[in-house]
């Protein structure tokens, strides 16, 4: 088979054209490799598969876009979300977009393989693009496939829906369906690839524009293409912004861009605040929505460790360390300032803008942080204990989820308590009990007490405390061994673990008895295993 069915399958969903209706598209509609200029698209079919098979679908992304179990456990949603079958309505197409990769200018990137449907509108009236990972190759797709494994969409699609139950700013995913084929990846990038099963996951947005979508114009001096791109987005996805009547402008280009600058700095106070790390926040993986999109090479920071980067690309230079990843935001956002500049042509907005983001992040910063230590507010002397807690979760390994849960169990109220009653809360949460010697020991207890004495100034209660402070640090975070021994399993042709950690993040604040299993640390044969610890580019 070369060729989709159209129409053949029938889901209740009615596709518009929004993006491509408004936007340029490159006139070659041929399947093969190409410089794209002047376009923002290309149109292209995904490759059919051999036998496509449902693993697993979001309940919550699926109401939201009006399907029922029915739907989504039918062989047409199969043959849809793996694109062997094409509803009315559907021309699908690729992006184009440039990016700076590990800093430096990368020139024509785009949706190498990723191939979006079309646009559909959910219960709240919002525009959402359904867009097919893993789906063929685009003119896009360089010296690659555009195929995904099994491995990497198990990752991607339980990681969306898990971020987005812990409150942070995220694209969605809707399923995950393997297509009966194996894909060849060299895991290692060392010389010795082998098959894996194939997979693709349907991943949802209101948009997946991303920095990159505006460098490639600006790189190619092709400013008219940049205006229409920019206006469409200002018009579609940031449609408060026009005020009624008026044409576009520099003003309103430049709110734009502040507010984009602002929805980073959320995004990315909510990957600190979970112990998420990105692991590859190239410009061309930054989205204009500020979204956390493209989960490849991310982890979940288990030993606090600020310098730590789950991406073994980037293990020399650590670029994309979790300490380090506001500063890479502003960073790429003044690559995208940059892009912006010739419809602006005046440097001190954008200056102030990103400045902006820094003075913001920094106020986020102190609120999350002390909203995750149960205080009432951020008071400027909290910073001196803020910054002591840094230096004793780095005294012995620490887990940082179970410490921050397991602070939330300590007894303030007592306050004649030995170092051992101190310290038994936390005491979960370290990887080593052999290394508490009695120094580090004492010195941990002695931040408890200033601890104890600080929320004894708030007068909070401990049941107050507690109840807070579990709101906004999870109990459940998708760490990758968790991630692996899914997968193991359903390579295997056992889905029941992707389902039952799909079922576990739907409530990662919650205590859940009987998952107890989820909430440990990281067990120690997985500390170097491949896929638990670091991770490559490879999918």
């Amino acid at each position: 088979m070369t060729n989709q069915s159209k129409h053949a399958c029938t889901l209740p969903l009615r596709f518009n054209r929004h993006f491509t209706d408004a936007l340029p598209a490159d006139p070659e509609t041929g399947n093969h490799l190409r410089q794209v200029t002047a376009a923002c698209f290309s149109y292209v079919n995904p490759a059919v598969v051999k036998a496509p098979r449902l693993v697993a679908y979001s309940k919550e992304t699926a109401d939201a876009l009006s399907l029922s179990a029915a739907d989504c456990q039918s062989d047409s949603f199969s043959e849809i979300f793996t694109g062997n079958a094409l509803i009315e309505g559907v021309r699908p197409y690729a992006q184009c977009y440039g990016g700076h990769q590990f800093g430096n200018w990368a020139g024509q990137l785009g949706d190498g393989r990723a191939i979006n449907l079309g646009e559909v509108i959910d219960q709240q009236k919002i525009n959402q693009v359904l867009q097919l990972k893993g789906a063929g190759k685009t003119p896009y797709s360089r010296t690659a496939d555009g195929l995904a494994v099994l491995r990497s969409s198990v990752r991607e699609f339980i990681c969306s829906e898990a971020m987005h139950h812990l409150g942070v700013p995220t694209t969605r995913a809707l399923s995950l369906v393997t297509t009966g084929e194996d894909v060849v990846r060299d895991m290692f990038y060392d010389g010795n690839p082998k098959p894996e099963p194939g997979a693709i996951v349907c991943r949802v947005a209101p948009s997946f524009l991303r920095f990159g979508s505006y460098e490639i114009f600006t790189a190619r001096q092709d400013v008219d293409t940049l205006k229409t791109l920019v206006d469409y987005t200002i018009n579609n996805l940031y449609p408060h912004l026009v005020e009624t009547g008026l044409d576009m402008g520099v003003e309103t280009y430049i709110r734009w861009f502040n507010e984009v600058c602002q929805r980073t700095v959320k995004m990315v106070v909510h990957w600190m605040r979970v112990g998420f790390v990105h692991g590859v926040m190239n410009t061309d993986n930054m989205s204009i929505l500020g979204l956390t999109i493209d989960y490849g090479p991310y982890g979940w920071l288990e030993n606090y460790d600020p310098n730590w980067t789950p991406n073994t690309t980037d293990a020399t230079h650590k670029r994309y360390r979790y300490g380090h990843q506001a500063q890479m935001a502003q960073w790429n956002l003044v690559q995208l300032a940059n892009a912006l500049y010739p419809l602006i042509n005046d440097v001190a907005p954008l200056k102030q803008c990103i400045n902006g983001f820094a003075s913001n992040y920094a106020t986020q910063m102190n609120v999350m942080r002390a909203d995750k230590l149960g205080l009432k507010s951020y008071q400027l002397e909290d910073a001196t204990l803020i910054s002591d807690l840094h230096k004793v979760l780095q005294l012995v390994e620490t887990d940082m989820t179970i410490f921050y849960r397991g602070l939330a169990d300590l007894s303030t109220e007592e306050e004649f308590q030995t170092d051992d009653q101190l310290i038994r809360s936390i005491f979960e949460a370290y990887y080593d009990e052999d290394s508490l010697t009695t120094n580090k020991k004492a010195e941990i207890c002695h931040w408890l007490r200033q601890y104890q004495l600080r929320i004894r100034q708030d007068g909070t209660t401990d049941a107050e405390r507690r109840k807070a402070m579990n709101k906004i640090n999870p109990k459940y975070v998708f760490r990758n061994y968790l991630a692996q021994l899914a997968t193991d399993k359903a390579e295997q042709g056992d889905n029941t673990m992707v389902n039952e950690l799909l079922e576990v993040f739907r409530h990662p604040y919650d205590e859940q008895p009987d998952k107890e299993h989820f909430a440990v640390k990281r067990p120690d044969w997985a500390r170097e295993r491949a896929g638990c610890s670091m991770l490559s580019c490879s999918s």
